[in-house]
């Protein structure tokens, strides 16, 4: 069903009331069990997003990934073989299980380049494909056949130059886990956008209470309004702000907002260093030159709703990846890396044409140190959150008709968390134990 811009007050939730206007429960958000289970029931069984292609330059580049979503102490390998496929390992000598890939600290990611992995260890070799092709002393063991010990892969699939994993053997393709919106995104130049600014940082807030934050701009004119002019905070304070565009394709959603105005109509709206630099909380004012990025040019997914104010869509591929296009032509990507039920990992990519001059240069940076802050406020809140809702004092909560997003998120987490829960309970059945 297509969903157009907002005629009245209530028409996004009426659009699918399977999601309810009753409170929401936020005890997922503080039950540790319920975090025991969603790293099984998601983190184990999705694609999740670990990086771009243009980390793996050549043959034989690579970089590795801790991902403590899916598992106390996982880590794992992404590489490029010399038939330029992206693949992915766990980063785990197949010998004693030493870790194969890292420099000076066992805990922190590498990146580089090489011909082969070889453990420092006992210095067992691999080549780009995982094969074990070296083992020191090896007429010293046992019937040994190197064939049998390649490195563990995982799925690794690449969508429009970004790098999913899933831990889930029997998981379906890709292509089609992004479903319509991927479908929808396809040809956007994400390939020029190869100059990156990235943030990393540790909340103590459950993973989808940042998501939430980012998926309803309800909070922007009370939150942010030290971010605008005097004028424009009161103006923002009185009327609020509504969004252009809401939109549900199973379990994957977006939101489509005005902003990014390139330059802004009123220049009194904007501080001065802005003016100067031509740049701001929206990117760069000034378009890159390159195709792909004007309004005719833009595959459909993207301002779905052809509004001539539009800014900005961010799209929640469920479970932890966000992607947010905006209007002059840059992007974001931010990802949610849950470590417990009241903990997790915050990154943010900023991806920029690579400017040409010192001017160009420094108009990033000032989009890049702007953001930051506007994250920072936002995380600011998180862990506040998290406390009270910890208490217990009050687990239910009621949303307006713009939070719509987050009822779908938090139904389908739990959606996925019961239909494992009923998986597992039907092993039992069949007489095998099941672990969470």
């Amino acid at each position: 069903m297509p969903h157009f811009a907002k005629p009245a007050v209530g028409s996004w939730t009426e659009n699918w009331p399977e999601l309810g206007t009753e409170p929401v429960d936020y005890t997922d958000s503080i039950d540790p069990e319920q975090w025991k289970l969603e790293q099984q029931a998601i983190f184990r069984k999705t694609w999740l997003h670990v990086g771009r292609v243009e980390r793996l330059p050549k043959t034989g580049s690579y970089f590795t990934r801790e991902m403590p979503s899916v598992g106390t102490g996982t880590s794992i390998i992404i590489v490029k073989d010399k038939d330029g496929t992206v693949r992915a390992f766990y980063n785990i000598c197949r010998h004693r299980g030493n870790k194969l890939v890292w420099n000076d600290y066992p805990g922190e990611e590498v990146s580089g380049s090489c011909r082969q992995f070889t453990c420092k260890y006992h210095a067992w070799r691999y080549d780009l494909k995982g094969d074990l092709t070296f083992v020191q002393q090896e007429d010293e063991f046992f019937d040994l056949d190197k064939q049998d010990y390649p490195l563990r892969s995982i799925r690794c699939e690449v969508w429009e130059g970004f790098i999913f994993v899933n831990f889930d053997d029997n998981a379906g393709p890709l292509v089609d886990y992004m479903g319509d919106f991927g479908k929808g995104l396809e040809g956007y130049p994400f390939h020029e956008m190869t100059e990156v600014y990235s943030y990393r940082s540790e909340i103590k807030a459950n993973w989808k209470l940042f998501i939430d934050a980012f998926i309803e701009f309800y909070h922007a004119p009370i939150l942010h309004m030290k971010q605008a002019t005097k004028e424009e905070a009161e103006k923002l304070a009185k009327v609020g702000f509504e969004a252009l565009h809401y939109d549900i394709k199973g379990i994957h959603s977006m939101i489509s907002s005005w902003g990014g105005m390139s330059p802004p109509k009123d220049l009194n709206m904007v501080k001065p260093i802005e003016r100067i630099l031509h740049s701001g909380l929206f990117g760069p004012w000034d378009r890159p030159d390159i195709k792909g990025i004007l309004p005719d040019e833009l595959p459909p997914a993207v301002n779905p709703a052809r509004q001539p104010t539009w800014g900005q869509d961010s799209f929640e591929f469920f479970p932890n990846f966000t992607l947010l296009l905006w209007v002059p032509g840059w992007y974001l990507t931010y990802n949610y890396w849950p470590t417990g039920v009241d903990s997790h990992i915050f990154e943010a990519n900023l991806y920029f044409v690579p400017p040409k001059n010192t001017r160009q240069r420094l108009s990033q940076e000032l989009a890049a140190v702007t953001f930051k802050e506007y994250a920072l406020q936002d995380a600011n809140t998180l862990e506040a959150t998290q406390t009270q809702i910890g208490t217990r004092a009050v687990t239910d909560f009621p949303l307006c008709d713009q939070e719509i997003l987050l009822r779908h998120l938090h139904k389908t987490a739990g959606d996925f968390v019961n239909k494992y829960k009923a998986e597992q309970g039907n092993t039992d059945t069949n007489g095998s134990a099941a672990h969470v």
